[in-house]
């Protein structure tokens, strides 16, 4: 029998048997949510209400809830003009029935698009009118669609390199930086009530910092509303800089938008050489020394990545007043994409809860940072 089998057996067997880990009396809602939203992504399976130990999780510790993948054009608008909200619609009745406030995730991304956005029937890239008119009715289709339930959406994804350039992708190539402003603009038109956010990884370098400050200052000037800056934290046990991490924190914050971490968790284990950031192209060989604890953590690195947290978590209550939310990237170990990034078949152990949505002991450490 395979070790994931094992583990899914364990976890069945202790839920039988009620013998769960010690659980936290408040929810990190109860101590966190007095500041700021707490959230988690949420996939398919837990949306559509298939796994009940996630909806447990969800009640007690999360106010709001991101849409993993199904929100994400490919899905959305599959073949051009045909729309399927299927899945979205069960995702968005989850989080109205469990009460969670609901972030759209995203409207404008250069990865996970539909291949006919681009390039025509002859497979060449199209002109400017055509992906500007592509992105306008894919966006007030998508946002029109849900009017008056989605708090926020990320509108565009990842448009900056870590170095502060523009990231060179078809969208950039055929429309230049004017697509951000289309995408914001047509968000703004379909719903003038929800927040509209951009959103990057590698948030603390520098040069991409700079040139986020540059583009909200930018689009704040030409009229267009943005409301916040999504710093999506895949971090790690030696990265990011935690200064230059604050540091980017108060310059968000100062350009007069929100900020919030989004995509938040913890890469444990070894790097390949040459992995960075969280560009999903990134995959490397599975060897064994990238996947050095597939038996569990042992208790001196499970008490540094306890650490770790909880220096993370200690920036954040202390720029309370800059941020309006922190949204974990999955509820538990067993489900996060950290297990195949950027190596598949790993065991990682990248968020707050185990592979049995057990809580981990530092949640109640977190609770009572917030207490």
């Amino acid at each position: 029998m395979e070790r994931k089998n094992y583990r899914k057996l364990a976890c069945l067997l202790a839920l039988s048997l009620s013998v769960t880990p010690l659980m936290a009396q408040d929810g990190l809602k109860d101590a966190v949510g007095k500041y700021c939203l707490i959230g988690t992504s949420l996939n398919q399976w837990q949306s559509d209400g298939q796994d009940a130990a996630a909806t447990a999780v969800v009640k007690k510790h999360f106010n709001c809830a991101t849409a993993e993948n199904c929100m994400k054009m490919e899905v959305l608008q599959p073949a051009e003009g045909l729309f399927d909200f299927r899945v979205a619609d069960k995702f968005v009745g989850y989080c109205r029935q469990n009460g969670l406030k609901i972030i759209g995730h995203n409207l404008c991304w250069h990865s996970q698009a539909p291949e006919w956005l681009f390039t025509d029937s002859w497979g060449r890239l199209v002109s400017k009118e055509v992906l500007k008119s592509r992105l306008e009715k894919h966006i007030a289709t998508v946002v029109g669609h849900y009017k008056g339930q989605v708090h926020g959406w990320d509108v565009v994804n990842e448009a900056i390199e870590d170095d502060g350039s523009w990231r060179q992708s078809p969208l950039y190539k055929i429309l230049g930086e004017e697509f951000i402003e289309i995408c914001f603009r047509a968000a703004h038109e379909a719903d003038p009530n929800a927040e509209l956010y951009y959103n990057d990884y590698s948030m603390s370098k520098p040069g991409k910092r700079e040139a986020v400050c540059r583009l909200v200052k930018s689009l704040k000037a030409k009229g267009l509303r943005i409301d916040g800056v999504g710093m999506q934290s895949h971090n790690g046990m030696d990265y990011p800089d935690l200064t230059e991490y604050e540091k980017s924190i108060d310059a968000f914050a100062a350009t007069g938008v929100k900020v919030m971490i989004t995509e938040l968790d913890l890469n444990v284990l070894p790097n390949p050489e040459g992995f960075g950031g969280a560009d999903i192209n990134q995959s490397f060989e599975l060897q064994q020394k990238y996947n050095p604890y597939s038996a569990g953590l042992p208790k001196d690195v499970a008490k540094k990545v306890d650490d770790r947290w909880m220096q993370f978590f200690s920036i954040y209550k202390r720029h309370s007043s800059q941020i309006s939310r922190v949204t974990l990237w999955g509820i538990s170990d067993a489900n996060s994409w950290l297990n195949d990034f950027p190596v598949r078949g790993r065991t990682n152990y990248g968020l707050l809860f185990d592979r049995c949505y057990g809580e981990k002991p530092v949640v109640k450490s977190i609770i009572n940072l917030y207490k």
